[in-house]
């Protein structure tokens, strides 16, 4: 709540004079560099909790983030995300002037929308060009994608929508979710329902849906065939991966990019694939730490060592030692924090890793009878299908303007920033 109203105070106090700008964060920028670049005192840093610091290792290059500056180009909050809930918060309070730091949930704005194009070439193409928003085109596309045969549109066709979309700071935040589709093809109209969860559209308002059936059956399988192996011999999970957890030291929610293992100080650490070290060393919060580079953008961190063994630089295989369990950095006890990171973001490692994996075990075909589960059909009412169909039916009758996103406020150049 405090968060909340110090973003109100700051926006009611500069309402006049300040300006939202969406930046993206330059290669090679580390956090201390960016404070420097705008005038923000190192001193900032001594207020940042070293369990917090672990996230400025998380910001990537060319990731979005917001500045709110006055006319002179000077910072007055930067707001940068730290996954889908929680962003990290820098603003100059406008009583002290001095600049604070904090961690707090995302705020936006969802609204509702009515759009309406005529087809007079491909409909993505059509859209863009008349509605200005290529995410609603992509949504809308795939949409219709099983529900409607796109050749079967003729150049004067119509396509009415009705749809949500999520803004945050003046700018798009997320993809829009679509509800219902009309579609007037010929002269005829037809109505597409859209399964909100997935976004697919359907001729009607029934889908259907997936249902198991669970059975004794012969089944064949090998032990170590997943994508990773396990970090340990033997698991016990005390903490799982979580966006927003409430951490047991800081006592306050934080995002927790990863899964945590109970096990005992000097417990063997295993690599859990192939790949070359690079990182081996103290990394604030985390203690002592081990990076390892597997390739295809994936990287796995082993967090909380007692001791590293593993060399800066090194080829290791998968379920070789690189160090031991222990509690250094932020930690309630000795405990292994694994993250695994995707192109620079981290994923849920137990999504990544094979469940019967027992490190470095030897592959072997194993023949016995399990619960088997299979995957049966039944046709299902679509939700909210009924109310968004009639919603849609509601803005065609009143002949609502289509919202034109041309109007939305187009980020600026890195460069003409410190212009504004």
């Amino acid at each position: 709540m405090r968060s909340i109203l110090i973003i109100f105070l700051l926006l009611s106090t500069y309402a006049f004079s300040a300006k939202v700008i969406e930046q993206r964060w330059q290669k090679g920028e580390t956090f201390s560099e960016y404070l420097a670049d705008k005038g923000i005192p190192q001193s900032i840093l001594e207020k940042v909790d070293e369990g917090d610091s672990q996230f400025f290792n998380e910001i990537h290059a060319g990731q979005k983030f917001y500045e709110l500056v006055d006319e002179q180009g000077n910072i007055l909050q930067t707001l940068i995300a730290i996954n889908s809930e929680m962003q990290i918060q820098l603003y100059r309070d406008p009583k002290s002037k001095e600049f604070e730091f904090d961690i707090i949930p995302i705020e936006f704005d969802t609204k509702e929308y009515f759009g309406k194009v005529q087809v007079t070439s491909i409909l993505y193409n059509d859209i863009v060009e008349q509605l200005g928003h290529k995410m609603l085109a992509a949504r809308v596309s795939y949409a219709l994608k099983k529900a409607f045969n796109a050749r079967n549109f003729k150049v004067g066709d119509e396509v009415a929508f009705y749809y949500s979309q999520d803004t945050r700071m003046g700018t798009f935040y997320g993809a829009p979710h679509i509800k219902s589709i009309m579609i007037k093809n010929r002269g005829k109209e037809k109505f597409i329902s859209i399964d909100e969860e997935t976004g697919r559209g359907y001729d009607g308002i029934h889908m259907l849906e997936p249902y198991t059936v669970t059975s004794k059956q012969k089944v064949h399988y090998t032990i170590g065939g997943g994508k990773f192996a396990l970090p340990l011999k033997y698991i016990r999970i005390t903490s799982p991966f979580s966006l927003r957890r409430w951490h047991p030291v800081l006592k306050r929610y934080r995002p927790h990019h990863g899964v945590d293992f109970g096990a005992k100080r000097g417990t063997p650490i295993m690599a859990i694939g192939d790949g070359r070290v690079i990182y081996a060393g103290w990394m604030r919060g985390y203690g002592n730490v081990v990076k390892i580079d597997h390739g295809a953008g994936v990287v796995s961190l082993y967090a909380h060592q007692s001791k590293i063994k593993a060399k800066k630089g090194a080829f290791v295989k998968s379920g070789e030692v690189i160090g031991y369990v222990g509690n250094t950095g932020i930690s309630s006890g000795p405990h292994l924090h694994l993250g695994i990171y995707k192109n620079r973001k981290p994923v849920n490692p137990m999504n990544m890793i094979s469940r019967d994996s027992k490190g470095k075990s030897v592959l072997k075909s194993i023949v016995k009878y399990e619960d088997v589960e299979e995957v049966f059909y039944k046709k299902v009412l679509i939700p909210n299908a009924k109310e968004n169909k009639a919603k849609l039916l509601e803005m065609l009758k009143s002949k609502e303007s289509s919202y034109v996103w041309k109007d939305m406020q187009e980020p600026p150049k890195k460069e003409d920033a410190g212009n504004s």
